[in-house]
């Protein structure tokens, strides 16, 4: 999984303070889902992607609209897209694992209009089938993946959050037929 080809930033260096301006520095502590990617002792992504959690809640709270829900998904979706891009330059690594942006911040998109409210298990539900898709990258998926910088980066988890929605529906509708 992952880049693959030459690693545009093979024998670099992290920068020593992961940025070099305040910007700098914000992008990577986002990025790493607030310093979550840095610290995991295995699986950044994962671990870095449990803001995400909070987030999808306070959307299903704050956002009971689901089209209001998806502008918001989309919006954040699109900010991700420089977050990564910078904290992938500081962190000099292709499609860096520890970048978690990607996963937090589109996490939202595999719940919009899910009852997570009233029915807060799906929140653990939807984190199975979101990690799930996550790591399969199912087509078209894992092919635009390889898009440039942050779009690369974001990409392949907006593809991949848009069959976890599916997927989450599917089952939420099994569950209560």
């Amino acid at each position: 999984m992952g880049w693959k080809g030459p690693d545009p930033y093979a024998g670099q260096t992290p920068e020593a303070t992961l940025g070099t301006t305040p910007w700098r520095r914000f992008c990577v502590w986002v990025g790493t889902g607030f310093g979550l990617g840095l610290v995991a002792p295995c699986a950044p992504g994962t671990f870095g992607s449990l803001p995400g959690v909070a987030l999808a809640a306070a959307l299903a709270a704050w956002v009971p609209c689901w089209w209001a829900q998806a502008a918001l998904c989309l919006a954040l979706a699109l900010l991700a897209v420089p977050v990564c891009a910078v904290a992938e330059d500081c962190l000099k690594k292709k499609d860096d694992g520890r970048i978690a942006a990607d996963e937090w911040m589109l996490y939202p998109i595999a719940t919009i209009g899910l009852p997570l409210t009233e029915e807060p298990w799906l929140l653990a539900l939807s984190f199975l089938v979101i990690r799930a898709f996550d790591v399969l990258k199912p087509p078209p998926a894992r092919q635009i993946q390889y898009l440039p910088g942050g779009w690369g980066i974001v990409a392949d988890d907006f593809a991949s959050q848009l069959y976890a929605l599916a997927a989450n529906w599917a089952l939420f509708a099994w569950l209560f037929r």
